[in-house]
C-alpha cells in the first residue's frame, strides 16, 4: 500500500511502499482511509523539527487527522461493522504502573511522557491507504457527516478546552443564568487568538456554546477569514487596527481567551487585560525562539487579585471526540458554508508533499480515492 513518510536522517519526505496491515488481535478493526487532515504538527515534522518513528524504524507514517470506512472487524468487536464511518484518537498508553491517567484511559494526562502518539511518536500514522487499531482507539462517525467528519480531531482541542474551562470554573459563580433557547456560555466573552483552522474552529465551539465570541489576528477586517468568522455570528478582530490594550474597548470584559496562534509574546500581552474571574487557554506550542519581554508584574499582580486561571491543554480524550462530533452535526445544521470555507483543499496522496510543504490554504487534506 502507499502511505506518506518522513526520514528523518535523510531529511526526506515521500510517498512510499509500506506493508498492508492485518488484524491480529480480535479487538481490532481494520480501516479503508478516505481523508487526513494535514495540520502545522505535521508540517514541523516534514520541517524535521519534530516527529519519532517507531523503534527500529527509519521512517515515521505520518498523519493523525484521519476519518476511515471500515472494512473488517475482529471476532471481538462490538460497535463497528463493515462499511462504518470512523476517527481513530492520536495517543496511546504509556502502560507504565505508576500512570494513574493512562490506567484509566486518560492518556491525554499522562504523567509519565512515555506515550506514543499515532503520525508523531514511536507509532505509525493515517497518511496510508489502510490502517489497523484496537475498537477502543475508534469512535463512530454518522454518515451524514461525511464531507466535514476529518475536521473531528482538530476540532476536540476546543473540545478539551472547554470541558477544562467549565470544570475549572465551577471553582466560582460562573454558570449563566438558563432560560429560553439561550445556551451555557451567553452572558460570557470569548476571544480566540489566532485565526487558522484550530481557531476557527475552536470559535465556531465557543460561538455554538453561547459566547459572544471574538477572533483576534493579523489579518485585515476586509480578508475572507473576517467573511469566515462574520458568517458564523462571531466578530472579526485585527491586530493591524485595533492593539491588543484596547481590546477591552471592543470586547468588554475578557471572560474566557482560547489561544491558538502559538505565539507566547502576544498571549501574555493580552493576558494582562483579560478580566476578573478569566480563564486563559494555552494551546499552541511555540518554537524557542529566546527570551521576550514580559510584564510579569502585571501579569502576577491580576491573576491574584483577579482570581485568573491560566492553563495549558494538549492531546484530547475520548469526551472531546464525542463533543467534537455533536459539535460538527450543529455546525453542519447551523453553517454548512462555513464548514465547506475551513477545507480549502484536497490534495491526493501522490501530491500530498505539496500542502505538507506549504501553508497556503486553511485546512488542506489528503483524499485516498
Amino acid at each position: 500500500m502507499k502511505a506518506v513518510a518522513v526520514f528523518p536522517r535523510e531529511r526526506a519526505v515521500r510517498v512510499i511502499d509500506a506493508p498492508e496491515p492485518r488484524i491480529t488481535r480480535p479487538d481490532q478493526v481494520k480501516l479503508r482511509t478516505l481523508e487526513v487532515g494535514v495540520c502545522g504538527t505535521d508540517r514541523e515534522i516534514c520541517g524535521f523539527h519534530y516527529g519519532f518513528p517507531p523503534e527500529g524504524s527509519d521512517h515515521l507514517i505520518i498523519g493523525h487527522e484521519a476519518l476511515g470506512e471500515v472494512i473488517e472487524v475482529g471476532p471481538k468487536v462490538v460497535n463497528f461493522r463493515k462499511g462504518d464511518l470512523a476517527v481513530l484518537t492520536v495517543r496511546r498508553p504509556c502502560g507504565k504502573p505508576e500512570c494513574p491517567s493512562c490506567k484509566e484511559g486518560r492518556q491525554d494526562f499522562c504523567y509519565t511522557g512515555a506515550f506514543t502518539e499515532r503520525g508523531i511518536k514511536q507509532q505509525h500514522g493515517y497518511m496510508t491507504e489502510y490502517v489497523v487499531d484496537c475498537e477502543r482507539f475508534l469512535l463512530p462517525v454518522p454518515k451524514s457527516l461525511r464531507e466535514f467528519a476529518v475536521l473531528v480531531e482538530p476540532l476536540t482541542i476546543a473540545e478539551k478546552a472547554l470541558i477544562e474551562v467549565w470544570q475549572v470554573q465551577q471553582r466560582l459563580p460562573w454558570s449563566c443564568p438558563v432560560g429560553g433557547k439561550k445556551k451555557p456560555g451567553h452572558c460570557h466573552h470569548a476571544l480566540v487568538l489566532g485565526a487558522g483552522p484550530i481557531g476557527l474552529l475552536g470559535a465556531m465551539a465557543f460561538a455554538n456554546a453561547g459566547f459572544s465570541t471574538f477572533v483576534y489576528s493579523r489579518e485585515d477586517e476586509k480578508c475572507s477569514k473576517a467573511d469566515l468568522v462574520r458568517s458564523f455570528g462571531a466578530t472579526y478582530i485585527s491586530a493591524l487596527t485595533t492593539p491588543v490594550d484596547k481590546l477591552v474597548d471592543r470586547i468588554g470584559s475578557i471572560d474566557v481567551v482560547y489561544e491558538a496562534a502559538g505565539a507566547s509574546k502576544l498571549s501574555f500581552e493580552v493576558l494582562k487585560h483579560v478580566g476578573h474571574n478569566a480563564a486563559f487557554v494555552f494551546t499552541g506550542v511555540p518554537g524557542l525562539k529566546g527570551p521576550a519581554e514580559v510584564d510579569t508584574d502585571q501579569i502576577m499582580r491580576n491573576m491574584v487579585l483577579k482570581n485568573q486561571v491560566l492553563l495549558g491543554t494538549v492531546n484530547a480524550g475520548r469526551d472531546a471526540f464525542e463533543n467534537a462530533i455533536k459539535d460538527l452535526k450543529d455546525f453542519k445544521k447551523k453553517w454548512p458554508e462555513a464548514l465547506r470555507a475551513l477545507i480549502t483543499g484536497r490534495y491526493k496522496l501522490s501530491e500530498a508533499t505539496t500542502p505538507l510543504l506549504s501553508t497556503d490554504g486553511i485546512k488542506n487534506v489528503i483524499a485516498f480515492g
